[in-house]
């Protein structure tokens, strides 16, 4: 199990309609369908049908085959860290009506974004492009907890360009769906940690963002560093060791309960997991930081 490994609900997506098309170029000469109608004209629709179904089931067969390969592909490719080859693969599917193919899209642009030195405006480019694909993938199939996830994710990003008040204002929008994706998938142990680094986020606002909230927010979001140590260790119980991030946070949460003890245990177990992301890198760098700082 790995947190790079995202699976959510499925649907059909048909890759390749010309079969069906080709296969009646190929097979319904009209000598055939005169016979047929001079044989049996009652039963004439019924054989189109059962013949329509039959390729059709086989055209979903091969298109859902396609599909599965090409899924199975991106999240091996998530899984090493090609975050370049991945988009290029997802790239091909942007038009996709498959959420599958979609959520994995925001997720990779949002990746690429996330990498080091990548100038500013691309840097917006590759979010607002996230959340489009998320945004997509949630209107494609409302039941995939992973667009949910995804899209609360990406929303998230979106704010930090559009102010404080935007940001404040999505916070509820982006709790409703991490609430969701968690509804569809409790054993989704990322949206659990969402979750709790949403609780956390608040938990931390500082005064003069509250005061903001409190002015254009009749009941503004407020949230306990309690509720947040609550999530990411509900998090590591459902699936241990999933995420270099909840490591990190259940560290940082520990420090704002001043619970050093426990702070320097998991603030190790960050620093000890493999840095295989430029997320994982950035995890072991603060990480180091914070033991160097508590002396541990």
């Amino acid at each position: 199990k790995n947190v790079r490994t995202y699976l959510g609900y499925k649907q059909p997506n048909i890759l390749n309609l010309h079969i069906l098309v080709i296969y009646f170029v190929c097979f319904g000469s009209n000598q055939a369908r005169k016979t047929a109608f001079l044989a049996a004209i009652p039963a004439l629709s019924y054989l189109g049908y059962e013949a329509h179904k039959k390729v059709s089931f086989a055209t979903t067969v091969y298109a859902l085959d396609k599909a599965d390969e090409v899924i199975e592909r991106a999240d091996y490719l998530y899984s090493c860290g090609e975050t370049e080859k991945l988009c290029q693969l997802l790239l091909q599917y942007k038009d996709s009506d498959d959420a599958e193919f979609l959520w994995r899209l925001a997720r990779a642009s949002r990746d690429l974004a996330l990498v080091p030195n990548v100038a500013a405006d691309q840097k917006k480019q590759l979010t607002y492009e996230a959340f489009d694909y998320a945004k997509k993938a949630l209107e494609k199939n409302e039941a995939c907890f992973a667009a949910h996830k995804w899209y609360a994710i990406c929303l998230s990003d979106v704010g930090d360009y559009e102010g404080v008040k935007v940001k404040i204002g999505n916070s509820y929008i982006i709790k409703d769906h991490l609430e969701r994706a968690i509804e569809l998938n409790p054993k989704d142990a990322t949206s659990i940690h969402i979750l709790g680094y949403w609780c956390f986020a608040f938990a931390e606002l500082p005064w003069y963002q509250r005061k903001v909230a409190a002015v254009i927010f009749a009941s503004p979001p407020t949230a306990t560093y309690e509720e947040a140590l609550a999530y990411f260790l509900k998090a590591e119980d459902v699936d241990p060791n999933f995420y270099s991030k909840n490591l990190l946070m259940l560290g940082k949460t520990y420090m704002m309960l001043k619970d050093q003890d426990k702070a320097l245990l998991w603030l190790h177990k960050a620093w000890d997991y493999p840095a295989i992301t430029e997320e994982d890198k950035q995890v072991h760098k603060e990480a180091l930081d914070l033991l160097k700082k508590l002396g541990g």
